[in-house]
């Protein structure tokens, strides 16, 4: 049986078993964005009225997903959080449970999720294709959007209410609200990177 021609007009490859290659090479990327997203933890705006700061984590963490994919991505995050839970000060300077578990742990949980989703949905619409066309590029913001923003407050707000023995309304108050704006400039930003530089990086999978 032949394979079908893509939407760019070429065959696709019959799917292989990665190589020792690849796997280094996954491992590598799978280290520097982890190292990312430390990074963008220690780039903050505290707001004074939350506990919640003004970081880039959101968009290390929409990077990840959407420029290694759903395997490398998830784990470039989990890592760290991983790492941050055992002790290590990571995360904005700060590691252990209480950081983890702290007010901003709603948040904390579910980034390496959302790099596996925003990663599941990069690697559905790249597939075949090295130049995806306005309605795949509209498909990606929208699924970095959803599990990249939304689905963080989704967990966060809600845990934030708990730890500040707050309603849900309040907790949208000093959770959500204040970082709108600055969460769709992330995605918009993500979302052009993603567009420019996935096709340019070799395949890892």
């Amino acid at each position: 049986m032949t394979n079908l021609p893509d939407s760019a007009g070429s065959p696709n490859p019959s799917p292989v078993a990665p190589g020792p290659s690849q796997q280094i090479r996954g491992i590598v990327y799978t280290a520097l964005f982890a190292a990312l997203f430390i990074a963008f933890s220690f780039v903050q705006i505290p707001l004074g009225f939350t506990p919640v700061p003004i970081t880039l984590q959101a968009l290390a963490v929409m990077l990840a997903g959407g420029l290694l994919g759903a395997r490398y991505g998830f784990w470039s995050i989990a890592i760290v959080v991983l790492l941050t839970a055992a002790g290590l000060p990571l995360l904005q300077g700060r590691g252990g449970l209480a950081t983890v578990f702290g007010p901003t742990g709603g948040f904390i949980w579910m980034f390496p999720v959302s790099a596996l989703l925003i990663g599941l949905a990069s690697d559905r619409l790249f597939r075949g294709v090295t130049r995806p066309g306005p309605k795949r590029v509209a498909a990606l913001a929208a699924s970095i959007v959803l599990f990249g923003i939304a689905f963080a407050y989704l967990t966060g707000v809600p845990w934030l209410a708990y730890k500040a023995d707050t309603s849900l309304a309040r907790a949208m108050v000093l959770g959500c609200y204040p970082y709108l704006a600055g969460d769709f400039i992330k995605a918009a930003v993500a979302t052009v990177v993603i567009v420019l530089l996935r096709p340019k990086l070799p395949r890892l999978r």
